[in-house]
């Protein structure tokens, strides 16, 4: 019986080749994977899970990574006294941790997969929302920028300051997660993909670690839940908070996780998240400008007012305080973990949103 087992247990082994055959399958059938799986399956699978989750007053992905956590030292620390007062059986043992590693490694991405991973494949936001991404020149890049950064001025004045004139939440932090489905359900208006009813994203207690590794959020699909890092700034919560919530309606890339956290809090009826998502969008849009033309990006500061201003340089000084070896390891492995995902510009994707806002720039323009 016991032998029996034993071999039943490695037959997990082949869910690893399964997963990989379902990703190599699904990559290239977009339009299978965006009206089966997206559209109808994730849809109403999450729905369920992230509404159950989200009854919860914690995280529970927090508390299930800190047990597996623990677990996995413990498991560790067994295994090197056994190695240590075991000598005999030494070579069984360690095939028997790497057999034991696989078969746990092969399960969690063979359910990740299905819970959430196959998303990376589905047809591009752009296709959905009917937007031409195209090569651009410099000129149009800079007008969309001024664009950008008048309309955050505008929307900067709506808004409240701290003691040191730095932006803050009218209505605390609280009320972000409670009010940020509104933008998606007047986005959803737009794009029905958009809509649903799911669980409200939570705050997490270790973030302060989190800010260390320059993690402002994370989507956790095993259960469903959009963590934000509650230690970032106020003018950074809303968007923040809806590139989460984003994931966790099937928006895997992280491009156009960050188009729709702009492009919900400019819908949205707050001037909160109006704020939020379009400094979100200045601060992409005038990087990419920066990388490609210095000068004309360095003109553009004149135009920032005082409030956009003090939120930037503000910004700057926040992620200074947590610069160090966490957040270069953090940035390796999240490189590492975009790339198998077929984000092939690693890191680098996360500045193709200004290709979405250029489309949509251009759209409107052209409308008019």
């Amino acid at each position: 019986m016991k032998k029996d087992y034993f071999a039943k247990k490695y037959y997990l082994m082949l869910l690893l080749p399964a997963g990989v055959l379902l990703s190599y399958w699904a990559e290239r059938s977009p339009y299978w994977v965006e009206t089966i799986y997206s559209r109808r399956v994730f849809f109403a699978m999450n729905q369920i899970l992230s509404r159950c989750t989200g009854h919860l007053p914690f995280s529970l992905a927090e508390m299930v990574v800190l047990l597996l956590g623990i677990i996995a030292v413990r498991v560790i620390g067994i295994f090197i006294v056994k190695m240590v007062t075991d000598k005999e059986n030494r070579l069984k043992r360690v095939a028997n941790f790497l057999a034991n590693t696989l078969i746990v490694i092969s399960l969690i991405y063979f359910a990740f997969n299905l819970v959430w991973g196959f998303n990376y494949y589905r047809l591009p936001f752009a296709t959905i929302a009917g937007l031409e991404v195209e090569p651009t020149s410099v000129v149009e890049l800079e007008g969309l920028c001024k664009s950008l950064i008048d309309k955050a001025n505008r929307q900067r004045t709506t808004t409240a300051e701290n003691n040191e004139g730095v932006m803050r939440l009218r209505d605390g932090r609280a009320h972000v997660f409670t009010s940020a489905g509104e933008g998606f359900s007047m986005a959803a208006s737009i794009y029905p993909q958009l809509g649903g009813t799911y669980g409200q994203a939570k705050g997490v207690r270790i973030s302060e670690v989190m800010s260390y590794a320059n993690i402002t959020g994370i989507y956790f699909p095993f259960t469903g839940e959009a963590n934000v890092n509650t230690t970032i700034p106020d003018y950074m919560l809303p968007s923040t908070t809806c590139h989460e919530l984003a994931h966790q309606r099937g928006f895997a890339r992280e491009d156009e996780a960050n188009y729709i956290a702009y492009l919900t809090c400019i819908l949205h009826p707050h001037p909160d998240f109006q704020y939020s998502g379009t400094l979100l969008a200045v601060i992409y849009a005038t990087n990419a400008l920066y990388r490609h033309d210095p000068e004309r990006a360095q003109l553009l500061t004149t135009e920032y007012g005082a409030g956009l201003q003090r939120d930037l340089a503000h910004r700057r000084l926040f992620w200074q305080r947590y610069e160090g070896p966490l957040e270069n390891i953090s940035r390796e492995i999240n490189d590492s973990y975009l790339k198998a995902n077929r984000q092939e510009d690693g890191v680098h994707s996360y500045g193709r949103m200004v290709d979405l806002l250029l489309a949509a720039y251009r759209k409107q323009n052209d409308g008019k």
